[in-house]
């Protein structure tokens, strides 16, 4: 969208997908593996703390020592809305994974790049070029 010399950029809301695996069910490797995964999120998408909406977190249920959200407060989203929760115990899935959906602002013309870390780059195939 262009006033005279003005150009403003037309924004999305878009979602972005990611997912890593957990060495341990420890405070410690939680955080980590969370703070990794979010890096990895943001700086493949060239996003800023403000373009963010919202993050939903899930665990696997083998996964309960820490919120995936004290990560994201500890890397400065203190005033993004999160949100974590339990995956379904689905036989045979795999365990010890942390995933996120965000939601963001982003150019309208922006290709979301979804980051699946460790293991979890098993569950997206179809994206394992993009690694």
């Amino acid at each position: 969208m262009s006033f005279g010399d003005v150009t403003l950029a037309v924004l999305r809301l878009i979602a972005f997908r990611g997912a890593n695996t957990v060495v341990a069910n420890e405070v410690a490797a939680i955080l980590d593996a969370t703070e990794a995964l979010m890096h990895e999120l943001i700086g493949r998408n060239g996003l800023e703390t403000g373009d963010l909406v919202s993050c939903i977190f899930t665990l696997t249920p083998d996964l309960d020592a820490e919120f995936p959200a004290v990560a994201a407060r500890r890397m400065g989203l203190s005033h993004v809305p999160l949100m974590c929760a339990q995956e379904i115990d689905v036989p045979g899935a795999m365990p010890s994974v942390i995933r996120v959906l965000i939601h963001a602002y982003a150019g309208d013309r922006h290709d979301p790049v979804h980051v699946y870390l460790g293991e979890t780059a098993a569950l997206r195939q179809d994206l394992h070029g993009a690694q």
